[in-house]
């Protein structure tokens, strides 16, 4: 392609036009690249909002056994003064045959724990087990697994928060796939479930236990080899 130059009138000679196209089809890839990435991101938004939304109705509706329901022992995780006093209160009932408190601290004595049930203290002297080695639920459900297979326990009453429930049982039945496992959910003043979205506090914590419950789905789905307690803190000399 040839010019007339601008100052002497000759002839410049330049090469051919740049092509457009590959430009437009590369605009054209980014910004469908953005449009398939937000719209994952918002169908995951809108799916983790249903899950939650279904979750929460889940909690809400969920009831306590009947009277009559019977079960070898009981399984209290602690987090609260309640499930202790919810889990003593069945086994003076008559529910079951014992109970394991589990995730208790290492301070905490036998006493102090019958103080909060004075009705029932000579309760924890007789029927009662003490758990000091979890520290969180999957914890928790290996403590119950260990403990309740030495005893042959195979009907646990599980008793523990209500929005705590799904994911306790979620992993307690990853240890102990052949178990019965009775749900007693435990309500307390201080978590709203009936009107959660008022208040900020129980917002946050069924938001954050509802994402310890998909985490908990996803490890029952991967499924994998479980060790006892004893096993795992000699693996790392605790």
């Amino acid at each position: 392609m040839a010019r007339i130059g601008p100052d002497n009138g000759t002839t410049e000679h330049t090469g051919p036009a740049a092509d457009p196209a590959p430009v437009r089809r590369r605009s054209t890839s980014v910004r469908l690249g953005t449009i398939a990435v937000l719209g994952f991101l918002i169908g995951g938004v809108i799916a983790f909002a249903i899950g939650f939304a279904h979750f929460v109705e889940s909690v809400a509706a969920l009831e306590r056994p009947r009277v009559s329901e019977r079960a070898d022992a009981i399984v209290a995780l602690t987090g609260g003064a309640e499930r202790i006093t919810d889990a003593i209160t069945l086994l003076g009932e008559g529910r079951a045959r014992r109970l394991l408190i589990s995730g208790v601290h290492p301070g905490t004595t036998r006493e102090t724990l019958a103080s909060l049930t004075p009705d029932h203290d000579g309760l924890f002297f007789c029927c009662v087990d003490l758990g000091h080695s979890a520290l969180n639920t999957v914890g928790n459900a290996k403590e119950a697994r260990d403990w309740a297979r030495g005893n042959g326990f195979n009907t646990l009453i599980v008793v523990t928060a209500s929005y705590h429930l799904p994911r306790s049982l979620n992993e307690i039945s990853r240890e102990m796939p052949e178990a019965s496992l009775i749900p007693y959910p435990v309500v307390t003043g201080r978590v709203h479930i009936d009107n959660w979205w008022r208040n900020p506090g129980t917002t946050r914590l069924l938001l954050a236990e509802y994402t310890k419950y998909l985490m908990s789905l996803a490890r029952l789905r991967l499924g994998g080899p479980s060790t006892s307690l004893d096993a795992e803190h000699a693996a790392i000399g605790g």
